[in-house]
């Protein structure tokens, strides 16, 4: 079986994935500054130390691999000129997948990107993105590249403070809800079907809710008591201006909010089969 080397395993979306990876018979290394952290994870599979700072550290873990799947994030209380996993980092890992002989990169990037000069919407961390992707296509490596919509783990995991659902603005726009098992579901199936192609698939679930919508379904499918609090786009812009993580807050809720999303995922759902998790079940079954 094709062996991976995952980086960014521990994170909200990179657990899920790897271990639909492992259940799928691939043979997976871990990459990680944190051992004791992802051993706690994955007790049983292997880990190497290294960062996507470090070129050097990734050559040596891509050593006898056949695939790199890479997820990666913009941190949210970073700034524009800090070094980003998605831009410098992507370059690290792809300068190290040419010198090791890398036969695939696996990467998770995102289908809101696409927002970018919509409504005169500009955003450095979508140029980031758009940039990643250009970087993994023009590597000479085939690349397997997934475009997710909203992720139902973004309500318990980043949206939910105590008791209080944090929503900014107004949702306008539908978006096709994924839970991250599902999507790992297809990531697996993706990786052992590709042979020698480029891959490239907007990963979508099975219902579209605004996010007014969505939160009321969350809500109301817990089996902890959740209110919903909102508040305006315009004072957390403001403070936005001095603090990097409500920047990025404000930046990232007004894409979701307007997002035209239209379904895009037939092909996707025909090569790597339906989600089937729906939100309400995803709530449902979170044990807080």
């Amino acid at each position: 079986m094709q062996k991976i080397l995952f980086i960014g395993a521990s994170g909200m979306l990179g657990r899920p994935v790897a271990q639909e990876l492992i259940r799928a018979g691939f043979n997976l290394t871990l990459l990680g500054r944190d051992k004791e952290k992802l051993h706690k994870l994955f007790p049983n599979i292997p880990i190497i130390i290294g960062d996507v700072y470090n070129p050097e550290s990734l050559k040596d873990a891509m050593l006898g691999q056949d695939i790199v799947y890479a997820n990666l994030s913009i941190s949210q209380s970073s700034g524009k000129s800090d070094f980003q996993t998605e831009k410098e980092g992507i370059k690290n890992i792809v300068y190290a997948a040419k010198e090791t002989g890398i036969k695939r990169l696996g990467y998770i990037s995102s289908l809101i990107k696409n927002y970018r000069g919509m409504n005169g919407f500009n955003w450095w961390a979508f140029d980031i993105k758009h940039a990643a992707v250009d970087a993994l296509k023009h590597s000479g490596i085939p690349s397997s590249i997934f475009y997710p919509s909203t992720f139902m783990e973004t309500f318990d995991r980043q949206m939910l403070q105590g008791n209080r659902l944090m929503m900014i603005g107004k949702s306008e726009a539908p978006m096709w809800f994924i839970a991250a098992k599902d999507f790992g579901v297809q990531v697996a199936w993706a990786l052992k079907k590709a042979g020698d192609s480029n891959q490239e698939y907007t990963v979508q679930g099975p219902e579209a809710f605004t996010f007014d919508e969505a939160a009321k379904v969350f809500v109301s499918n817990c089996k902890k008591k959740i209110s919903i609090f909102k508040s305006p786009m315009l004072p957390i812009k403001l403070i936005g201006m001095m603090n990097n993580k409500l920047n990025y807050a404000v930046n990232i809720c007004e894409a979701l909010n307007k997002y035209p999303e239209k379904f895009e995922s037939d092909n996707t759902w025909n090569d790597l089969g339906k989600p089937n998790t729906t939100l309400a079940q995803y709530a449902a079954s979170l044990k807080f």
